[in-house]
């Protein structure tokens, strides 16, 4: 699929309501052409990712809700069985069975921006030519989940797998479900925990663990019609993305924007065959009160000069860049997340004017 923004601006996901009928008018506002669905974080703990992404082990009891918290049951004498059922409903989504995706939906009550979005755009489509939706990523999950030995389940193999079988399916049913209004859906995996890659205190993260369980859910997303992003806010190694079979990368360009000047062969290749930079240009903190947005397209320009200079083509860059802010506004103050969804526009409009 030929994707070639020119600078359209997007949103991360979250924002900081609790109704979603005060995130909407802001997102299609600022985000006409490729609104995204809000995450509300402000509802408390039911839109978390356990809630929203993980229900089909909880349904299948393998991971079970206890203190506040989740815990793999592995040490349950009905473990196997309880696998044997999860398996056989995924395999079944494999072959597409329909029934069996139902497992890996979001639920209505931990998700209410998901929903008000899709009665609304099933209303009023207005200059929408893409719908984006969001999930959490394999790697950011696996390491805030524990089995009863107190074991990371990132590094147990078969809990790693559970966790991104059910991230793939969950986000197959997203992007068809956004597919359903006749838009192409854009699919971002919040990932920021690929930064532990690299650390000495992560010496057995490898970068094929990463890249297998990623495009692991890449794969679904395209099978879906959809095109997959992920969204990363600190300096990683960026190669790792730009191997993967993936067609958009998203990151705080405000903070760490020079972090992809190392990476500029790799990313060029990227680029090369279609891949796309979602600059997050505009921070996601107070500082987005001393900017505007011309100083924001100065830092931009910065950037995009930098990488001119390692080889990759302006041109090919302008063609190939969105704007976004850096992370989600979740846990902003209203007025913060507002201003800061008023310059993303603004600075998406200049980009899409050529200004660069």
């Amino acid at each position: 699929m030929t994707f070639s923004p020119g600078g359209l601006a997007t949103g991360i996901g979250s924002l900081p309501y609790t109704d979603p009928g005060q995130a909407l008018p802001l997102i299609r506002e600022n985000m006409p052409v490729i609104p995204h669905w809000p995450q509300l974080p402000q509802r408390g703990g039911v839109e978390g990712f356990v809630y929203q992404f993980l229900q089909p082990l909880v349904h299948f009891e393998l991971l079970l809700m206890e203190n506040d918290g989740a815990v793999f049951d592995d040490e349950n004498p009905h473990w196997p069985e309880k696998l044997t059922n999860f398996y056989t409903a995924y395999l079944a989504v494999e072959e597409k069975d329909l029934t069996a995706l139902e497992y890996f939906t979001l639920p209505r009550e931990a998700a209410a921006g998901f929903y008000a979005f899709m009665e609304e755009m099933a209303r009023d489509m207005g200059e929408a030519l893409y719908l984006k939706g969001h999930l959490a990523g394999p790697l950011t999950v696996a390491f805030q989940l524990k089995n009863r030995r107190g074991r990371v389940a990132y590094y147990e193999d078969q809990l790693r797998d559970l966790v991104v079988k059910t991230l793939a399916a969950h986000a197959y049913w997203q992007a068809r479900t956004l597919a359903g209004l006749n838009r192409t859906p854009i699919i971002f995996v919040d990932e920021p925990a690929i930064s532990v890659y690299g650390q000495s205190t992560y010496i057995t993260v490898t970068r094929e663990m990463i890249k297998t369980d990623l495009n692991a859910i890449f794969h679904f997303i395209h099978q879906a019609g959809g095109l997959a992003g992920v969204h990363s806010c600190d300096a990683i190694d960026w190669s790792i993305l730009c191997e993967c079979d993936l067609d958009i990368i998203n990151l705080d360009a405000y903070n760490f924007g020079p972090s992809l000047f190392v990476y500029a062969r790799e990313l060029r290749d990227f680029i090369e065959r279609g891949g796309v930079i979602a600059w997050g240009i505009v921070p996601t903190s107070e500082k987005a009160f001393g900017e505007d947005a011309e100083s924001l397209l100065l830092r931009w320009k910065e950037l995009i000069r930098g990488l001119v200079e390692r080889g990759i083509p302006a041109e090919l860059l302008h063609r190939q860049s969105m704007i976004t802010p850096a992370c989600g506004t979740g846990l902003l103050a209203p007025e913060l997340a507002e201003h800061i969804y008023r310059l993303t526009r603004q600075v998406s409009e200049r980009v899409n004017e050529g200004a660069f």
